[in-house]
C-alpha cells in the first residue's frame, strides 16, 4: 500500500512537472545554485579573491568566462562563491523569520483577546510600521556589517508577515471539530498547536516561504550592495554591483552577470512558490487533473 501510494505520489508529481513548466524551471535554476553554493571550491575556476592587475577588466574569453573585475579577480569564481551567502542568507533569514511567525502567530490566534490585541494590534503593527529593509539598515549600521548581524537584521523585520499569515490560518481552524474534539479528550494547548492546527495550515506558509525567499536574497544583495553587507574581499553578487558601478558602461559585463545571477535566483523561487500554491490548492488540482 506504501509502495502505491507513493507510485501515486510521484506520478502526480510528474503531471504538476509538465503542466507547470516555469516551476520546473525554477526548481532546476535552484538545484544549480545550491550545487554552486555547496561544492564552490570545486567548481571555481579560480580563486575569487585573487587579485591580477594585468588582467584587470578583460571582457569574457576562453581563460574568463565571465570576465575579470577592476582587480581582475575571476567573476565567474566570485559569483559561484556569492551562491553561498545568497543561499545561506535566504534560508537563515526564512527559517528564523518563519519560525518566529510560527510561534507568535500561534499564538495569537489560538488564545485570541488581550494576547491576539497585544502581539497584533501593538507588537506586529509597530514592526510593520518600519520598512523592513529600512529596519535591516538602522540594525546593520548600528552593529556593523557581517553575516550573522545581517541575517538577524533582516529577520527581524520579516517575521511580521508570516506572523500575519499564521494568525489568520489559525483564527479559522482553531474553531473546527476536530480541534473542539482534541480540547474535550484534555489535550494541551501546545499539543493542539502542533499536533492538530499547524498541519492543517502549513501549505500556504509553505507557499510563503519559498517566495520569501526571493526576498530575502534581493535583501541581501540590496543590504552588500549598499556595502552593510559581508565585509570584503568575501564575494557577494550585492557587493560585485556595487563595485561595477563606476564600469557601468567601459565594461558592462561587471554589472551583466552578477545582476543576471540576483535576477534568476528570485525569479526561481517565484516560481517555485506560484507552482507550489497551484499543487497544494485542492480546487487548482482538480481543475487541472493532477
Amino acid at each position: 500500500m506504501a509502495s502505491m501510494a507513493s507510485a501515486v505520489q510521484l506520478a502526480s508529481l510528474r503531471r504538476a512537472a509538465r503542466y507547470n513548466v516555469l516551476a520546473t524551471a525554477g526548481l532546476a535554476m535552484v538545484a544549480i545554485f545550491v550545487v554552486c553554493a555547496l561544492f564552490a571550491p570545486w567548481l571555481a575556476p579560480q580563486d575569487p579573491s585573487h587579485i591580477d592587475l594585468p588582467q584587470r577588466l578583460m571582457g569574457p574569453s576562453a581563460s574568463h568566462w565571465f570576465g575579470t573585475d577592476e582587480l581582475g579577480r575571476d567573476i565567474l569564481s566570485r559569483i559561484i562563491y556569492g551562491a553561498r551567502i545568497s543561499m545561506l542568507v535566504g534560508s537563515c533569514v526564512v527559517a528564523t523569520s518563519l519560525t518566529l511567525g510560527l510561534i507568535f502567530g500561534s499564538i495569537a490566534g489560538y488564545y485570541g483577546g488581550i494576547t491576539d490585541r497585544l502581539l497584533n494590534v501593538v507588537v506586529m503593527n509597530a514592526f510593520m510600521s518600519f520598512p523592513g529593509i529600512l529596519l535591516a539598515i538602522a540594525f546593520v549600521a548600528f552593529l556593523g556589517p557581517g553575516i550573522f548581524n545581517l541575517i538577524f537584521a533582516l529577520s527581524l523585520g520579516g517575521w511580521v508577515g508570516y506572523a500575519r499569515l499564521v494568525r489568520g490560518q489559525v483564527l479559522v481552524v482553531r474553531e473546527r471539530e476536530f480541534v473542539e474534539a482534541a480540547r474535550a479528550l484534555g489535550a494541551s494547548d501546545a499539543r493542539i498547536i502542533v499536533r492538530h492546527i499547524l498541519p492543517n495550515i502549513i501549505q500556504p506558509v509553505i507557499v510563503q516561504a519559498a517566495i520569501g525567499m526571493a526576498g530575502a536574497i534581493l535583501a541581501e544583495a540590496t543590504m552588500s550592495f549598499l556595502g552593510l553587507g559581508v565585509p570584503p574581499p568575501t564575494a557577494s553578487w550585492g557587493s560585485m554591483l556595487n563595485d561595477a558601478r563606476s564600469h557601468l558602461f567601459d565594461s558592462p559585463h561587471l554589472v551583466l552577470f552578477p545582476a543576471a545571477a540576483v535576477m534568476l535566483a528570485v525569479l526561481s523561487f517565484n516560481f517555485i512558490g506560484d507552482g507550489l500554491r497551484d499543487y497544494l490548492d485542492p480546487r487548482a488540482r482538480i481543475e487541472v487533473g493532477l
